[in-house]
C-alpha cells in the first residue's frame, strides 16, 4: 500500500497519534506525517502511507494555509487557550485597530519560537525545559506571512485566514499581535485548511477512513504519491531509459532544465527527476524494488 492520505485532525490527537492510529487500521508500519499540527489544532494533516513515506521531506517546505481565533486581552504561557494564564484584562479591540497592525506582520517576520514548541536548543527540546520550569533565551527566526486577512469576529475572537511558510508559529503570531496592541492575545483555536497541493476539501476524518478500509474501498482515500509533486511536468520513458531508471542511473534526455515527474511506459510513476545538460537523474524514487 503506497500513497497520501489527507486526514483532518481531530482536536486534541497529536500529529503522531493520528499516525499510530493509522498504523493499526491499515495495517502498515510506513505511515509518517509532514507538517505537525498541535493537539488544539484541527485541520489538513497529509499522511504518507508505504513508499510514500520517502516524499515527506518534499512536503515539509511548503506552504500551509490557517484559519485562526486571535483572543484579545488574555496571555497564556503556550500563547494559546490550553495554557497556564499569566495575565487576563478587558480591551475594546475593534476590527480597525488590528487591521491597522496586521501590516506590520505580514511580508517576511521574525519570530521567536515559543518556549512550549519541539525546537532544540543546546540539544534539549523546548518544551521539554518548559515543563521543567525553565525558561531560556531562543534566538528570533526568519518566517514568511504571506497574507493576513481579517475574515470577522466570532464571540470575542477575531478570526485570522493566514498564508505563511514552514516553521510559522501561528500561536506566536497572534500572541505578537496582541502585544502589538498592548493588550495581549492567545490563539482560541486553529485550523488548517491547506498544506502545499492539499486542501480541506480533500480531507477525510479517521472514522471515514476506518470505514474506507473496512469495505475495501480503501482506494477512496489515498492519493497517489505523484500528487504532491502535480507542479512539475511528467516525461514518460521509453523501455531502455526506464531500466536505467529503475537500476538509479542516469540517462540521456532531451527535455529543459528542472524537476520532472517520471513515468514508465505502463503509466507507473518512477521518481521524481532532475533534467540537468540533456540527462536525466533521480531526485527520490517511488516505485517497489
Amino acid at each position: 500500500m503506497n500513497g497520501i492520505i489527507i486526514i483532518d485532525k481531530p482536536p486534541s490527537w497529536t500529529s503522531q497519534d493520528v499516525c499510530a492510529k493509522l498504523r493499526g487500521v491499515l495495517h502498515e508500519r510506513r505511515v509518517g506525517h509532514s507538517g505537525t499540527l498541535d493537539p488544539l489544532a484541527t485541520g489538513v494533516l497529509p499522511v504518507f502511507v508505504g513508499r510514500a513515506t520517502r516524499a515527506v521531506s518534499f512536503a515539509e517546505n511548503h506552504q500551509k494555509r490557517y484559519t485562526a481565533a486571535l483572543r484579545p486581552g488574555l496571555v497564556t504561557d503556550t500563547q494559546d487557550i490550553t495554557g497556564e494564564i499569566l495575565s487576563r484584562q478587558d480591551c475594546a479591540v475593534t476590527d480597525g485597530d488590528l487591521l491597522a497592525v496586521l501590516p506590520e506582520f505580514t511580508g517576511e517576520i521574525r519570530q521567536i519560537p515559543p518556549m512550549y514548541s519541539a525546537v532544540k536548543i543546546g540539544g534539549r527540546k523546548l518544551y521539554r525545559l518548559a515543563r521543567a520550569g525553565q525558561t531560556v533565551e531562543r534566538p528570533a527566526r526568519p518566517v514568511t506571512v504571506y497574507s493576513l486577512t481579517l475574515l470577522g469576529r466570532e464571540g470575542g475572537d477575531f478570526l485570522l485566514d493566514v498564508v505563511c511558510s514552514k516553521g510559522t508559529y501561528i500561536r506566536t503570531l497572534c500572541h505578537d499581535i496582541g502585544a502589538r496592541l498592548g493588550c495581549g492575545a492567545c490563539m482560541s483555536a486553529l485550523r488548517r485548511t491547506q498544506a502545499g497541493p492539499f486542501a480541506i476539501g480533500q480531507a477525510h476524518t479517521l472514522a471515514q477512513v476506518e470505514e474506507a478500509v473496512s469495505s475495501g474501498r480503501t482506494g477512496d482515500v489515498l492519493l497517489p504519491v505523484d500528487s504532491l509533486f502535480s507542479l512539475h511536468p511528467a516525461v514518460t520513458l521509453d523501455a531502455g531509459r526506464e531500466k536505467k531508471c529503475r537500476c538509479g542511473n542516469d540517462f540521456p534526455l532531451n527535455v529543459p532544465d528542472g524537476l520532472y515527474r517520471v513515468y514508465g511506459e505502463s503509466g507507473e510513476f518512477l521518481m521524481l527527476g532532475r533534467a540537468e545538460g540533456g540527462r536525466m537523474g533521480t531526485v527520490k524514487s517511488f516505485f517497489e524494488p
